[in-house]
């Protein structure tokens, strides 16, 4: 479970900062269901950029904001596409929740929220003195440092020095530290290394994604609840939710599959990684390019033993699709060869690398289930295109001038043609041994008791279950808080 002890000096220090700087602290009850925000908060949101560095933006924090750049408010339905049967090959229905309209344009700042609530409600962050650290493959120290900037805190952003240069820039003008640790996307350790270094500061709280169980909290509650609200709005007489399937960075995704298993008991949960780096799959080990998602260990919050099947996806996939979906010869593919609408095809940019790898897990999904017109697929879209316009001119530079030649080889040869290779069903004893490789780096390497360990196994009642109901623990730390700073009823 998460620690909720009262620090009292740590939390009047963090009241009166909050009051100081008109800070308001959303709940995951408003998170879920926007129209529990005050009207008074929604009326000034009217006047804010997405984007904007202001505290306001906390009650951004759903995937229920209007698409706007400026001045959106919220809506019943999360933001999300329905990618045509024409495009991906498959009868089934696929549904993808777009990260693009969250703030920092990556659904990464909910689970950054998630992780430091808990210790800013509860005091054991003190403003004042202590500094965030967030260790990460990329988006979730944005979303961290973003978070932390509009809490009037310090930030320490630390992601791989092979990280797009869209990331670096941007967070520069937010974070208040920028560590590059050696590698790429799949160089946990190394983040980890640097983690453990900055630890040994009294001054310094590492918030941990891959183990901080505020990350699970935030998309079971959250995004989960998303999921099933984007299923209740599109399915039609005869459907059923047949399968999520989620790309494992930090894993706190998957806890939204916990969530939609919990709601429609026969649905199939998957975990996708890179192929370069098979991980799950084979207790493998490599580079990719699949940014965003994290290899060669497992996060301490997946719930592998809730988890069905592994699915792997060729990192030449997404990067070959990426490049169709954003450049002027690939829309006219998209367009005069599959007779996709304008904004249908314009809608397909809503994903980055990871998205795509997401809607390739799905294909692979509907194909190894033979899967119906009947059947529904969910996943989600962590940020769009936008963070790598720089990754499609690396790919022009590589590859020479794209043409619709190339575009419809990269249709056919990696969507279309996927097949059902490089995946598996997870039986009992293979998820215990996918599971039991979190003893080498939680317990080993960064200090957990084995005792933990096995209860994420054995006593799924008081870990699991238990840290998903604690939402509402927190949303009355939240309402205490705003209480204590008067700025709400003000």
């Amino acid at each position: 479970m998460i620690d909720l002890t009262i620090h009292a000096k740590g939390l009047e220090s963090n009241i009166r900062k909050a009051r100081e700087n008109n800070i308001i602290i959303p709940t995951i009850a408003q998170m879920r269901d926007p129209g529990k925000i005050p009207q008074s908060i929604v009326e000034k949101l009217k006047d804010v950029d997405l984007w904007d560095v202001n505290p306001l933006n906390l009650f951004r924090i759903t995937w229920k904001n209007e698409p706007k750049e400026k001045g959106g408010q919220f809506q019943k339905v999360p933001n999300y596409i329905e990618l045509p049967s024409v495009l991906t090959g498959v009868p089934c229905r696929i549904f993808a929740m777009v990260g693009k309209w969250f703030p920092t344009g990556c659904h990464k700042v909910g689970a950054s929220f998630g992780c430091l609530a808990p210790r800013l409600l509860t005091g054991q962050f003190d403003a004042d003195y202590h500094k965030a650290a967030w260790p990460s493959t990329g988006n979730y120290c944005r979303g961290g440092a973003f978070n932390s900037k509009l809490l009037a805190c310090h930030s320490i952003a630390i992601l791989p020095e092979g990280m797009s240069k869209e990331r670096f820039e941007w967070l520069q003008t937010i974070a208040g530290e920028v560590i590059a640790t050696p590698g790429s996307e799949s160089n946990v350790k190394e983040i980890f290394d640097k983690s453990w270094e900055l630890k040994q500061r009294a001054d310094v709280m590492v918030f941990n994604q891959f183990e901080e169980m505020g990350n699970a909290l935030w998309h079971y509650n959250v995004t989960g609840t998303a999921m099933a609200d984007v299923y209740e709005d599109l399915k039609q007489p005869g459907n059923r939710f047949a399968g999520a399937c989620f790309t494992s960075g930090s894993a706190g995704t998957m806890s939204a599959g916990d969530y939609l298993k919990d709601v429609y008991p026969t649905l199939k949960l998957a975990v996708g990684e890179a192929l370069q780096c098979p991980t799950i799959l084979s207790n493998g080990f490599g580079s990719h390019r699949i940014e965003g998602i994290g290899d060669k260990h497992i996060p301490w919050i997946h719930n592998v033993k809730n988890t069905d099947m592994v699915i792997d996806i060729d990192d030449e996939d997404s990067q070959r699709l990426l490049r169709l979906f954003n450049t002027n010869p690939g829309k006219r593919y998209l367009k005069e060869e599959l007779r996709l609408e304008d904004e249908q095809i314009e809608a397909l940019s809503l994903m980055g690398i990871s998205g795509i790898a997401n809607l390739l897990c799905c294909i692979k999904m509907a194909k190894y289930y033979e899967l119906t017109e009947e059947d529904v697929i969910g996943t989600v879209l962590t940020d769009s295109a936008d963070m790598y316009r720089s990754r499609i001119e690396e790919l022009d530079e590589l590859h020479g001038a794209y043409d619709l030649q190339e575009a419809a080889l990269d249709h056919q040869l990696h969507m279309q043609g996927l097949r059902t290779d490089n995946m598996a069903e997870l039986t009992y004893a293979d998820r215990k041994r996918i599971h039991n490789l979190k003893y080498y780096t939680w317990v080993e390497q960064q200090g957990r008791d084995v005792d933990e360990l096995n209860a994420l196994w054995y006593d799924p009642e008081n870990t699991w279950e238990a840290v998903h109901a604690q939402a509402k623990e927190l949303d009355a730390l939240a309402e205490a808080f705003n209480e204590a700073t008067g700025l709400l009823e003000a």
